[in-house]
């Protein structure tokens, strides 16, 4: 790869991205067919505009600054433009010239479209630029009284200092990625993508085209759920053969619509599609929804290529429509069954039949949908816009997600941060194919599994995963009725002993805790009880138990600080029959359960989890099987203990020399186009750029190099240890690559006899260590996945790691909270803590490792694969035994840029 190559700028292709009223622009490279509009962009603005930017208003500047914009690309120059329907409307660009890692910042923006966010948009993008290329800070010169320019700098987010002279002021901005920026790069995005999605979801007008004269079609069934749903603003059919459909006027094309439709349900053969929606654009409409399955790639390209052309958004294709109970809005554009009643979960599924499942249970349950869509294949209109939607929208309090793909998930994760600390966010962990194969695995990339990538995901973001579309609606049963218990402490009551035990069963295997009860409880609660009855953890009430003495024993496990849930598991008996007690009615209908959660189990009930009517207006989750409950229990225990840590922060790291390794992998990947595996001097040399701490080793590539570097490592107690290497070499345990114990000289010798002999023709040479000392051996890696970004893995070590698959994942940057997590969650945990008598191991250090390998991650995106195993972890420190490293040929991608799909 030439050095010319490598120092031309990235080509950065088109994107779409959102203005702050919603509409579609978009952002590319300035290409030298552009001169003409650009030079016309200056003509035409006003001669105080054109003041403001050149400082005068020389009939010159426009000619050159055209020039300058669509000169060729160079390193240090980088000129951005933003176009709508083919129409320059903006420019941003930046010089470097001899400034070093700074560059010379200016904008443009069309008049007419101040205050839409055009320029505060390229502004984002143009750092994003920089910040690929090096490039630390941009100055950018303006008049004093040029507030709209000086405002914009200020609220990008970024560090900004000012340097006045005269009626001049010089702003330097630091392009520091921090999470101050990112929250306002969130902010601006979020208000933009509501903003797009009001014609979606909040419709004036809509126009389905495809409804058909006879029933049957798909499209004539959405009309159907339009009209009787409710919608009560403009409503029309598109169908050439007809003057009205179910009593709708009907018009031949969307063209000869009467009105400009917000919105057009396109439910046309595949074939159709392309043309359709380019008909909806050209027409002035604002969003689709494309119901049709079957598009071949073709088709695929031509719809979304003609919904960003026209600023549309796009719901689709192949899915089961979109609704919106909202009051005065009314929108019901799907084919399913039944309307969805009006209520505060929020629904969003890429699959319609999950979608209709979703819908169906949350009926049965009593809980109305505030809005819902059905993602199908996902081309625009993502789970990322429907949280910001329901974060927003005022009435959404339960986020319901089945997503099988995603395109953008550190965004998503971020969003999903912010939405979960207002409202549960429930989800279908869906695809979990990977997890049928085992976890063991000997290098960082076969260990990472999909699956593994997902559940981190939803961990750190604070996403209530379940496996089931069942498990979903018990939890959000629970989740929409009770409180959130204050940690994991269930107490049991029943009143019979064998459903006591089942229940208990469940609450240990669901990770719930069951605590004895106090001695002052227990007298408290026998008290009340029925002779017999046995007062420990499950509380056997027995069979004889009335329904007051019930209540009084719920409501006195409530009232104790040592109770954070009740579970209440009952059977049907004849005695409450015969004294018509209603034990059911005792826990519904107690006055208050004092803010902690209770759950009922009722054996034999028909369906898998109900809503009860309670006290107050309010209900009780009735299940069952105790399994249920206690699953929903831990999901809130878990979102409780989630809520109640503050966020976490990315530590800063003293020691790490990013430049330096940058500069590494670049003059490696200029020797090997394709990547490949780092030699162990680049190894080496790489990990010390973020301190890493390293076993002492020497590489020797003959027999006497060998001898000479073995007497010079070796240890107290004289021995070494020898690993043969060759490019690619992955599994040198099982390839016998290693020589453990080697004493004196001669051992030496026919060690690295042996290895000449075994691996002639492929062995480059050896790598010399002392024997490390006792200790725990330890994995830990990082994986660069294509869509989620770079993962870090921690566990067990050594050979272990190839049979146990004891892992644990969480994706880059680790937060302080992230490594804590990382470090507790494999099952050898209990050993780093001094668990078997050897001592906990140096923790402190062990963080520092984890933090400094998210680092390297981070840093540098053509780091595919990282392996350090074993690592050992002693008292006395942390210690690195072997290091693989492998690169690949990747440019940065920011995955905080505000773009469409």
């Amino acid at each position: 790869m030439s050095d010319d190559v490598l120092n031309r700028p990235p080509v950065r292709p088109p994107v779409h991205a959102l203005l702050a009223d919603g509409t579609t622009v978009c952002i590319r490279p300035v290409a030298p067919a552009d001169h003409d509009q650009l030079q016309g962009l200056y003509e035409e603005m006003s001669p105080e505009n054109l003041r403001l930017r050149f400082f005068s208003a020389s009939p010159f500047s426009a000619g050159r600054a055209a020039d300058r914009a669509c000169a060729p690309a160079h390193p240090g120059h980088r000129a951005l433009l933003a176009e709508r329907h083919g129409q320059v409307i903006g420019l941003a660009e930046y010089h470097t010239g001899d400034t070093g890692d700074g560059a010379d910042m200016s904008i443009a923006v069309c008049d007419g479209l101040h205050h839409r966010g055009v320029g505060t948009l390229l502004v984002e993008h143009l750092v994003s630029a920089a910040r690929a290329e090096g490039i630390t800070a941009f100055t950018a010169d303006a008049l004093c009284e040029n507030h709209e320019v000086l405002r914009l700098f200020v609220d990008l987010g970024l560090r900004i200092t000012r340097r006045f002279d005269g009626p001049e002021v010089r702003c330097t901005i630091r392009l520091d990625q921090d999470d101050t920026y990112l929250s306002a790069v969130e902010a601006r995005g979020r208000a933009a993508d509501v903003a797009s999605l009001e014609p979606l979801l909040r419709p004036q007008t809509v126009a389905v085209v495809g409804a058909g004269r006879k029933p049957g079609s798909v499209g004539r069934a959405i009309l159907h759920h339009l009209k009787t749903g409710g919608y009560s603003h403009r409503l029309f059919a598109v169908n050439p053969g007809a003057d009205h459909i179910l009593g709708v006027p009907a018009h031949p094309s969307v063209s000869a619509l009467p009105r400009t439709p917000d919105l057009v349900v396109v439910a046309v053969p595949a074939a159709a599609v392309p043309a359709t929606a380019e008909e909806c654009g050209k027409a002035g409409a604002r969003a689709l929804l494309v119901v049709t399955a079957g598009l071949d790639p073709d088709q695929a390209h031509a719809l979304l290529a003609t919904c960003r052309t026209h600023g549309m958004r796009l719901v689709g294709p192949n899915c089961l429509g979109i609704s919106n109970t909202e009051p005065g809005v009314s929108l019901d554009a799907t084919f399913a069954a039944d309307h969805p009643r009006p209520g505060t979960a929020g629904v969003a599924v890429q699959s319609g039949g999950v979608g209709i499942a979703l819908l169906d249970g949350l009926s049965r349950l009593g809980i109305g949908v505030s809005s819902f869509a059905s993602l199908g294949d996902k081309y625009d209109v993502s789970g990322n816009d429907m949280l910001q939607w329901w974060e927003g929208d005022g009435r959404t309090e339960l986020a319901l997600l089945h997503l099988e793909s995603f395109g953008s998930p550190r965004a998503f994760s971020r969003t999903a941060r912010r939405v979960t600390r207002r409202m549960p966010i429930l989800t279908v962990d869906a695809g979990r194919t990977d997890a049928g194969r085992r976890a063991a695995a000997s290098h960082t990339a076969a260990a990472a599994t999909r699956t593994m990538t997902r559940q981190a995901l939803f961990t750190q973001a604070g996403i209530t995963a379940t496996r089931s579309i069942g498990e979903l609606l018990e939890t959000a049963a629970l989740l929409h009725s009770q409180p959130l218990p204050a940690d994991d402490r269930v107490a049991i009551v029943t009143n019979a002993g064998g459903a006591g035990v089942l229940a208990a069963d469940a609450c240990a295997e669901a990770g719930l805790t069951l605590p004895p009860l106090t001695p002052q409880l227990i007298d408290d609660l026998l008290a009340v009880l029925p002779e017999g009855a046995a007062a420990g953890n499950p509380v056997d009430a027995t069979a004889a138990v009335t329904e007051a003495q019930l209540a009084d024993v719920v409501d006195r496990l409530l009232r104790h600080p040592g109770v954070d849930a009740v579970l209440v598991a009952l059977v049907p008996t004849a005695v409450a029959a015969a004294t018509g007690d209603d034990l059911v009615r005792a826990v519904t209908q107690a006055p208050t359960h004092r803010g902690k959660p209770v759950a009922v189990v009722r054996l034999q009930q028909e369906l898998p989890v109900k809503l009860l009517p309670a006290a107050e207006g309010g209900t009780i989750p009735s299940y069952a099987e105790p399994q249920a409950a206690a699953r929903a229990l831990a999901h809130a225990a878990r979102r409780a203990a989630w809520l109640a840590r503050p966020a976490g922060t990315v530590p800063d790291l003293e020691g790490a020399d990013t430049t330096r390794a940058r500069e590494l992998t670049e003059t490696f990947l200029a020797g090997h186009e394709d990547g490949g595996w780092l030699d162990p001097h680049t190894c080496a040399d790489l990990l010390a750029c973020y301190d890493i701490p390293q076993l002492p080793w020497a590489w020797a590539q003959t027999e006497e190099d060998a001898v000479i570097a073995a007497r010079r490592l070796r240890g107290p107690d004289g021995r070494v240890v020898m690993k043969a290497h060759w490019p690619g070499l992955l599994h040198k345990s099982r390839q016998r690559a290693v020589h453990l114990d080697l004493e004196g000289d001669s051992q030496v010798r026919a060690a690295f006899r042996d290895f000449e002999t075994r691996f002639a023709g492929l062995l480059t040479g050896v790598v010399i260590q002392p024997l490390a000392a006792r200790g725990t051996e330890l994995f830990a890696g990082v994986v660069q996945d294509e869509v989620f970004g770079p993962l870090v893995l921690f566990g067990l070590g050594g050979t272990a790691t190839e049979v146990l698959g004891d892992h644990a994942a969480r994706l880059a940057p680790l937060t302080d909270h992230d490594v804590h997590d990382l470090i507790t969650a494999p099952r050898c945990a209990p050993l780093l803590f001094g668990a078997g008598g050897a001592g906990p191991v140096d923790l402190a250090d062990l963080e520092q490792l984890l933090l400094r390998l998210s680092r390297m991650a981070a840093d540098l995106p053509q780091l595919a694969e990282v392996d350090f195993n074993p690592v050992l972890a002693a008292p006395g420190g942390i210690t690195v035994l072997d290091a693989r490293v492998r690169l690949l040929p990747r440019r940065p991608q920011d995955p905080y840029l505000r773009r469409l799909r």
